[in-house]
């Protein structure tokens, strides 16, 4: 865990929740849209909490933390979806790999948030709880694409 400027800590991996998720296997279902995958639902949980978060931020963040950190947790769900209807392996991956890396911006944003002192200890800590539910989550269903044998990367 890393401590934030305020001295307080920010829970991560070794919380108790945490590590049963790391545990459980997420079981791939004939989805029928993208709402029924669980890692889009937990991209999306996290979206709604940040919206939840904005009042805790400053006027003059308006224009410069606020919507970077916006327009990162969106696009995890987004890309979600957007690669939930690609064919192949590799389209689906590649916008898998797109949230991955809006998510790991995010993981930043959240420690920047609290660090600077916009977000209160509590705060920060339910932020990164849900941020490291949806990654759980987005990575097992990239190493479930990745193993399904029924999806080629033949147009």
């Amino acid at each position: 865990a890393e401590r934030g400027g305020d001295g307080g800590r920010i829970r991560r991996q070794g919380d108790e929740k945490t590590r049963r998720q790391e545990n459980e296997t997420i079981v791939m279902v004939n989805s029928k849209t993208f709402r029924e995958v669980i890692a889009w639902q937990k991209a999306h949980a996290f979206v709604l909490a940040f919206y939840k978060t904005k009042k805790y931020f400053p006027e003059d963040e308006k224009y410069a933390l606020v919507p970077q950190f916006q327009r990162a947790a969106v696009s995890i769900a987004a890309n979600i979806a957007e690669g939930y209807k690609k064919v192949s392996k590799a389209d689906k991956l590649r916008f898998f790999n797109i949230s991955q890396g809006s998510l790991e911006e995010c993981r930043y944003y959240i420690i920047l948030s609290h660090d600077v002192g916009y977000y209160p200890q509590n705060v920060a800590n339910d932020m990164w709880a849900k941020i490291e539910e949806a990654a759980i989550t987005l990575h097992s269903y990239c190493e479930a694409i990745k193993a399904n044998k029924g999806i080629t990367d033949e147009e």
